[in-house]
């Protein structure tokens, strides 16, 4: 055992003298949680709308006033007819036409959805609902707010947005972002660094050392768990303090589930490293079949429950499912660990069958 740490000194070495590697350790995931905190958004702003009004009374000169002034829309024109506004929307100048009757005068008779009309450009059937949801709920807002009206405005709800109430797309990114990038930088990265020692020789020169396999295997991996520590450590900074996210919940069961994510992306890094023989192989296989399934299938960007039967079934497998679930519940939700334990028993249970698994493969190749 004296020669254990002197392997693992020689693999902290080994990383800090490849500037690439290091980049990768640390650079990336500081660059994409904040590219996704910031650039990448599911929020719809500066929507380009146009205004058919064939009598523009003050009501709807206030109620235009209203819209532009919202950060979701950008007013390019009014107009009496409906003709150019068309052709704006056909060359992709507008995305919305708002379209009052000849006839509009809520004043005198009840408003209805026969007196405006909304035109919505579904090529992207996802953002149109959203833009005519947000001028709907423009429109009913200052009918609602007009108390000298007897107008009955479409919708009338007290509505509260829970956990999220600003609609902040870093909210549902960053638990997301966390999950992806610990198990491919990890898996990535330790089974590249086992399969550089196949390819270049050297494994065999290491199994010979007085030191047993497996403890070899255990100083390889105690390098990048050691990173990946401090890169979580990063990340809950970056995401408090930079992107606003809250951390509501326990600090010591977020980095406790944490923990137990890393050793099992560690595990299935080794586990990749027993199945190739090139480091371009191995870092192929670690991005391709990681990152995918990831981006689909652990809810990350799109809800589970709207997949088909068959691949919910599938995403069960996909472990970062099981961790965006759980940081979810405890960083923005605030819950107590007592929500999080079915999330924590599954994550337990694949680390240990992952290490399992790969040590018995690992085993097989050195005899």
């Amino acid at each position: 055992m004296k020669a254990f740490p002197a392997f693992v000194k020689k693999e902290f070495f080994h990383i800090f003298r490849d500037y690439r590697t290091l980049l990768i350790l640390l650079g990336m995931p500081i660059v994409q949680i904040i590219l996704f905190g910031f650039a990448l958004s599911v929020e719809i702003n500066n929507i380009n709308i146009a205004v058919v009004a064939p009598n523009r009374t003050e009501t709807i000169r206030q109620m235009v006033s209203k819209i532009d002034a919202s950060n979701y829309f950008t007013l390019k024109g009014i107009y009496t007819s409906g003709e150019e506004p068309d052709q704006l929307m056909n060359r992709e100048k507008v995305d919305v036409i708002l379209r009052f009757a000849p006839d509009f005068n809520p004043g005198v008779k009840p408003y209805d959805q026969a007196q405006i009309q909304i035109i919505s450009n579904a090529s992207n059937p996802n953002i149109a609902v959203q833009e005519t949801m947000y001028l709907q709920s423009i429109i009913n807002s200052y009918f609602a707010g007009k108390q000298s009206t007897s107008v009955k405005p479409l919708i009338d709800a007290d509505i509260h947005l829970l956990y999220n109430p600003g609609m902040q797309s870093a909210f549902n990114f960053v638990p997301g972002i966390m999950g992806m990038l610990m198990i491919i930088i990890c898996a990535m990265m330790t089974s590249v660094s086992i399969v550089r020692e196949k390819e270049a020789g050297t494994m065999e020169e290491l199994l010979v050392s007085p030191v047993r396999p497996i403890n070899i295997i255990f100083a390889k991996m105690i390098p990048y768990f050691t990173l990946s520590c401090f890169n979580l450590i990063t990340i809950l900074l970056i995401a408090r303090y930079i992107l606003g996210v809250p951390v509501d919940g326990s600090l010591f069961f977020i980095a406790l589930i944490s923990l137990i994510y890393i050793i099992l992306a560690l595990a299935l890094g080794l586990l990749i490293s027993t199945l190739v023989r090139t480091q371009v192989t191995a870092m192929l296989i670690s991005v391709m079949s990681l990152m995918l399934p990831v981006l689909l299938l652990s809810g990350m960007i799109f809800p589970i429950e709207s997949a088909p039967v068959f691949f919910q079934w599938v995403s069960c497998a996909i472990p970062a499912r099981w961790y965006i679930s759980a940081m979810k519940k405890l960083m923005i939700e605030g819950l107590s660990v007592g929500y999080v334990v079915n999330e924590m028993i599954v994550l337990s249970v694949m680390a240990v069958g992952l290490i399992s698994i790969s040590l018995f493969k690992f085993k097989n190749r050195l005899e």
